[in-house]
């Protein structure tokens, strides 16, 4: 899904993320180091992430309750790791100094709303009975739908009775494009798993500014509806190769940039562009 989100922003930006080995006119060291830049807000996602993802791996071996303080530490140094040695956007182009105090603050603010949430007390009370069958942030979630393959990265799904759950947790704002990323999630546990419509409950789990959880709507019409949708956006995509099979673009040049300025404040690439 985020592909495709890509696609419609700023074709220039899709071209740079996926085909920057066929740009003759820039270095790919050069694409590369700039479409490793990190941010703030990204980082901190991918810092609750992992934490959120060892919290629940503990628990699936050791259900005695965190010490928080121990807790805490071990969240701070994690923090400290990931950032270390990152190139932040913020810093690169705005000549910021990246504070990683700063940034777990706002860290250790999203990991209580965790603690504390009636999703994760809902785990340990209910799901943790089956918690042998959980799957965490599993690796290769791809499925076959008609002609075409999705791949998903699902943060957390596990079985209760004959119901599948799955839950993505959010550091961001709700976006409209979050039901659609969880409609494809729950459409590869369809598959995958060979089970009803009506028994995937897809969750999305937001966490800052304060807590918050939805459920999506997951049905055979669901199903039916994002069969087109995958149809439709990769055809459009395909629009831009001279080779399918071979996944080969066309040149850079057919790859237009976006009319809205305002993306560009916050692109990795504005530089090249």
């Amino acid at each position: 899904m985020s592909r495709y989100s890509k696609f419609l922003i700023c074709k220039r930006k899709y071209f740079y993320d996926y085909y920057l080995k066929f740009d003759e006119e820039i270095a790919q060291k050069k694409i590369k180091f700039l479409k490793n830049l990190t941010s703030k807000p990204l980082e901190i996602g991918n810092i609750v992430h992992d934490i959120i993802k060892n919290i629940l791996r503990r628990y699936k071996i050791n259900i005695n309750p965190i010490n928080k303080d121990k807790f805490l530490k071990y969240s701070f140094e994690i923090t400290k790791k990931s950032c270390k040695n990152k190139f932040f956007f913020e810093h690169y182009y705005n000549g910021e100094v990246i504070l990683i105090h700063e940034i777990y603050e706002k860290i250790s603010y999203i990991l209580e709303n965790f603690l504390n949430s009636p999703s994760f007390a809902w785990i340990k009370e209910v799901a943790i009975s089956n918690s042998n069958k959980w799957i965490i942030e599993p690796i290769n979630c791809k499925s076959k739908i008609d002609d075409y393959t999705i791949f998903c990265k699902v943060d957390f799904l596990f079985p209760i009775s004959d119901k599948i759950y799955i839950i993505d947790w959010k550091t961001g704002k709700p976006d409209k494009k979050h039901n659609k990323q969880l409609t494809g999630y729950a459409l590869w546990a369809n598959c995958y798993f060979n089970n009803k419509a009506a028994n995937i409950i897809p969750i999305v789990v937001y966490l800052y500014p304060k807590y918050n959880a939805k459920s999506i709507i997951f049905d055979e019409f669901s199903v039916v509806e994002f069969k087109k949708t995958i149809e439709i956006e990769t055809n459009n995509m395909y629009k831009y190769l001279i080779n399918i099979e071979k996944n080969i673009p066309k040149s850079k040049k057919e790859f237009q940039l976006t009319n809205n300025r305002f993306f560009c404040k916050f692109c990795n690439y504005k530089e090249i562009c």
